[in-house]
């Protein structure tokens, strides 16, 4: 059962040279407890989408529903209620914090706003959240300065899990830490995940993270989705000609069969003000006269949806 559907969503934001389409009729749904990847180059909407969904930007058009409950347009008590539902781990873990707020005082913040704590509750749950994210009880009363970027990762993480919401979007949540670190982030969410039965939607650009945590992967470039497909079936068989783009760019370590670079050639589209059709083709090496029609995802295979008029001539 799908818990989040998102529904021809669409983010347009007014600039002086026109209406930038940041996020342009996405279209996709994510199952409870599993984890959906957005990934693409930076500029490409990802970002956006996800504080869209959650709310942080109001949609100019198209639906979000969760648990089949209509929450584009949620105001007032609604709006409130949705945010102990949903919410936001950030990707600067020094930035998102509170300088002037203790670890305590950060996590026991949300608990507070909710007025229907107790103080002896919210200080249970405070104790309770330093143990769940691995937060020692030495640093309660330490601030964002006098911590290294993991552990503030980690209380962003305890701060997001205060209200036991069931959706979370992760917005590049590792990308500003050290890989060793990043590794134990993202077990931590993924242990996380599996004892509380979270549902992620997880934005980054980094494949190899994508790959390790996501059960499924949307693919954007310039607002749009151009390919989705359950984790494993992309990497193993990518359709469009952008995701093989990506995927290409991912070092190897196999000295007996390096990935073959797909370089790119032609300008990057813009956004703002688009011209109908395929965004990438200016870019695409197999591109035709059809790619200047509107592209819609079609189901290739089961599951694994792509967004190119050539998609089977490109891939027989």
């Amino acid at each position: 059962m799908a818990l989040l559907e998102v529904e021809h969503l669409k983010k347009y934001f007014n600039v002086g040279a026109g209406v930038n389409h940041a996020v342009d009729d996405i279209t996709f749904s994510i199952e409870k407890g599993r984890t959906m990847g957005v990934v693409g180059e930076s500029g490409c909407g990802k970002s956006t989408l996800g504080r869209t969904i959650i709310r942080l930007l109001d949609a100019t058009d198209g639906h979000v529903r969760l648990n089949g409950e209509d929450i584009t347009y949620a105001r007032g008590k609604d709006l409130r209620k949705l945010r102990e539902k949903v919410s936001i781990v950030f990707q600067d873990p020094y930035s998102s914090l509170n300088p002037r707020s203790s670890v305590e005082s950060t996590i026991r913040e949300p608990l507070q706003e909710a007025h229907r704590f107790s103080k002896a509750e919210i200080n249970a749950r405070t104790e309770e959240l330093m143990d769940l994210v691995g937060i020692e009880e030495r640093l309660r009363l330490a601030y964002p300065h006098e911590m290294d970027g993991g552990r503030r990762q980690r209380v962003g993480i305890a701060r997001a899990l205060a209200l036991n919401p069931e959706f979370i979007m992760c917005d590049e949540p590792v990308s500003a830490l050290d890989v060793s670190i990043q590794a134990q982030v993202l077990n931590l969410l993924m242990d996380l995940q599996e004892q509380m039965k979270l549902t992620y939607m997880f934005v980054t650009h980094d494949l190899s993270v994508v790959r390790h945590i996501s059960d499924d992967i949307c693919v954007m470039y310039l607002g749009q989705l151009v390919e989705t497909s359950p984790s494993k079936e992309l990497f193993l068989r990518p359709l469009h000609p952008y995701t093989k783009a990506l995927l290409s760019a991912i070092p190897s370590t196999d000295l007996d069969h390096p990935m073959q670079r797909v370089q790119l050639k032609g300008e990057i589209t813009s956004a703002i003000n688009p011209e109908p059709g395929c965004r990438f083709a200016a870019r695409c090496p197999y591109a035709c006269d059809k790619c200047k029609e509107p592209q819609q995802l079609i189901e290739v295979e089961p599951r694994h949806f792509v967004s190119c008029c050539r998609v089977k001539e490109i891939n027989d």
